[in-house]
């Protein structure tokens, strides 16, 4: 389960894998609410990585925002591959940043389906070089518990793509 001290530690080696290639991240986060942002915030220094992002929780805000297409709201709902995977490239459109991460979930505790249950989180990740990546969880606990264990695993899946990419050249 997801701590504020895990939190803390996924943050700290999301903003060296960047700081270290000289690279940039915006966030677009639903249901985490800013955390991934508020934690790379709390360390001294994240403003050389953090472009910043858009806490888009409503759909219109998705929509307004992000570029998400009202469509696929309504097509697959804001809890889908297709909805995170537009976040993410609308954040990196805006951005001009070197990553891009999208959350969106159901923190619970209500909210939830049969097909969507409460803990359920897609995420997207896109690269200026043209990686894509989506996946999906599910975690247990209360909302505080999912929010910060998707904060984590956005923060240590954008991590892992800073390793893999070139240092920026100045």
């Amino acid at each position: 389960m997801a701590s504020a001290a895990s939190v803390s530690t996924a943050a700290e080696a999301l903003l060296g894998a960047l700081l270290e290639r000289g690279l940039t991240i915006a966030c677009a986060e639903s249901c985490t609410g800013g955390l991934v942002a508020a934690a790379l915030t709390e360390i001294p220094g994240s403003s050389a990585a953090l472009w910043g992002g858009a806490v888009a929780y409503s759909n219109e805000c998705k929509v307004r925002f992000l570029g998400v297409r009202t469509e696929e709201i309504e097509a697959h709902g804001a809890v889908s591959r297709e909805v995170a995977r537009s976040m993410a490239a609308g954040a990196l459109e805006a951005s001009g940043a070197d990553i891009a991460l999208a959350i969106t979930g159901i923190a619970g505790p209500s909210g939830g389906s049969e097909d969507k249950p409460v803990g359920l989180v897609w995420f997207a990740w896109r690269t200026a070089d043209g990686r894509a990546i989506e996946e999906c969880e599910r975690f247990a606990g209360g909302r505080s518990e999912v929010r910060a264990a998707a904060a984590e695993r956005a923060m240590r899946g954008a991590a892992d793509l800073a390793r893999h990419m070139p240092p920026k050249r100045s």
